[in-house]
């Protein structure tokens, strides 16, 4: 550390939070786009895993973290990786942009021991300004949600994470070789939660958990089954249940976009108007 410059802490006036995922409803994971002055923070060791994403115009830059020592032009998508349980202290000659990932270390355990027999190798290590395009295109997923006025169900932001802890911790869903897709009992089983679930919070690890499979390899199957992802899935689901009840004309459209698992009316708005070309206004037209 810098013996001549006093002690910082997380998120103190050198570091200001322009978006952050605290209202979008996720659990175990978050995000945080975060304006950063010129100078050298000090972070603390944290409980959490954190991947910070350089965003914007390249600046120069001094790493220290778990031993490793990096000078380095940090440009747009270079990624920090940094484990739960380790400091570090970064230096930049100018201000700029960070994209702060983070993953508690529960929901990350929970995630690798899901790998089968490749769990036993696989963790997250530190590592200073990664370059991995799958690395940066789920970080660009994850800042298009906090940048969205109606952000994804939190199943797509859940499914990105978990997607980005597989990647870091360096291993791959085990499949047996043989099954391809869910068979047809839990395929079934799957959908009928989904359907009788569609106004509350659906997480990756209930669904998964109904036909006995680790997360990863159950979003691999329900793609190949249904043809779209998981998350999307869900979303068309509510779409169509919201444009049912709509025409039903029983409830007004707020009531609607509850009993259909939207936020609120506007985000019903923007997936009908998405999805199926109109807004509920011109559905009911």
């Amino acid at each position: 550390m810098n013996a001549n410059h006093p002690a910082w802490v997380p998120h103190s006036g050198a570091r200001e939070s322009l978006l952050s995922s605290a209202s979008l409803g996720w659990s175990g994971f978050g995000a945080e786009l975060l304006g950063i002055s010129a100078g050298t923070h000090c972070l603390p060791a944290f409980a959490e895993h954190r991947v910070g994403v350089h965003v914007g115009a390249p600046v120069r830059a001094v790493c220290r973290c778990d031993g490793q020592r990096a000078a380095r032009i940090q440009a747009h998508g270079d990624a920090d990786v940094v484990p739960a349980g380790v400091d570090g202290e970064w230096s930049d000659d100018a201000s700029c942009t960070v994209l702060r990932i983070w993953f508690a270390d529960d929901f990350v355990r929970t995630t690798v021991d899901q790998l089968g027999p490749r769990s036993a190798h696989a963790h997250i290590r530190p590592q200073l300004q990664l370059r991995d395009a799958r690395v940066q295109h789920l970080a660009w997923a994850m800042r298009a949600e906090l940048e969205a006025e109606h952000a994804c169900d939190p199943l797509y932001a859940e499914s990105l994470c978990t997607a980005m802890i597989v990647r870091l911790a360096g291993a791959a869903p085990a499949g047996d070789g043989k099954r391809r897709t869910l068979s047809s009992r839990a395929a079934a089983r799957v959908i009928d939660y989904i359907d009788a679930h569609l106004d509350g919070r659906l997480t990756l690890t209930e669904l998964a958990a109904l036909v006995e499979l680790s997360v990863p390899h159950f979003k691999v199957l329900f793609r190949e089954t249904m043809g779209v992802p998981l998350h999307r899935y869900v979303v068309q689901r509510r779409v169509e249940r919201a444009r049912e009840l709509l025409l039903q004309g029983r409830s007004n459209a707020s009531q609607v976009a509850l009993e259909a698992g939207f936020a609120h009316q506007s985000h019903m708005a923007h997936w009908m108007k998405r999805l199926l070309g109109v807004t509920p206004r011109e559905l009911l037209r």
